[in-house]
């Protein structure tokens, strides 16, 4: 396994917002957290990542405990794509290479170089490489964040809602992107979703996150009704569709106003 989550906890001042978080996420797969607006999702990406620090427990990545590790050694280890980055006036090309600066030591090498345009060209962004970013749609900024973390050359990549706000099409071709990366290069990735049809298509495990702690985990084929509607307080059926289970929600029945 690249990454073991060993008993977690975490706070805001006195208020717990994680506790007993225990998991593990093996090379060649997709984890996905899944779980109410307000769960402690994005904190607990955050917790592995030793952008807030636990207030027990431990985060190892191969074996070696992120809190015994400073910034350029972390950064060498996790790529890190934020759910909201904001746009500056540099090119896709430059922005994509600052993912290199881990391991830059006095200049860029032709060895940097070459890995940005790599990644580029696997990508498919050779049309947005001198285009600034401030001047990009949401689907092309996440695309260009996505490839930045990849040239950090990293063992695990942790993606904090990486479709939000983007439209079917760029949902569909980030995901892609992401479990074709994570398969090619057997490296670990780590999901924070709402969609719950889209962490069943592209996700192996799940991760629901319920009252701060984990209400269950397992491979996404396994996910229940019962499940669902214990996490979100709504009743689902469970289809499938061309081979890929469907969830399907019920209506909801709403009080008319005396």
């Amino acid at each position: 396994m690249i990454l073991k989550i060993d008993n977690l906890a975490f706070g805001y001042s006195s208020r717990p917002t994680l506790d007993k978080i225990s998991f593990t996420v093996k090379r060649g797969e997709i984890t996905v957290i899944l779980g109410p607006n307000g769960v402690g999702k994005t904190t607990l990406l955050k917790c592995i990542n030793a952008i807030l620090k636990p207030s027990k427990g431990n985060v190892l990545v191969d074996g070696d405990a992120i809190a015994s590790l400073d910034t350029l050694a972390i950064a060498k280890r996790i790529g890190y794509v934020a759910q909201y980055s904001e746009p500056s006036r540099v090119t896709a090309f430059d922005a994509i290479l600052m993912g290199r600066r881990p391991h830059i030591r006095w200049r860029v090498s032709d060895k940097d170089l070459k890995i940005v345009d790599s990644a580029i060209k696997r990508l498919g962004l050779d049309h947005l490489a001198l285009k600034y970013v401030d001047q990009m749609s949401g689907g092309e900024l996440q695309k260009i964040s996505l490839a930045r973390a990849l040239v950090q050359e990293t063992d695990l990549l942790l993606l904090d809602e990486p479709t939000s706000s983007l439209d079917l099409k760029n949902q569909t071709e980030i995901l892609g992107l992401i479990k074709r990366v994570v398969k090619e290069h057997n490296v670990a990735g780590v999901m924070t979703m709402h969609d719950l049809n889209s962490a069943l298509r592209y996700a192996d495990n799940y991760l629901f996150l319920k009252n701060g702690t984990i209400y269950g985990a397992g491979k996404v084929e396994e996910i229940s009704p019962g499940m669902v509607e214990s996490v979100y307080g709504i009743g689902v059926e469970i289809l499938r569709h061309n081979g890929y289970p469907v969830i399907i929600p019920k209506d909801i029945q709403i009080e008319k106003a005396a």
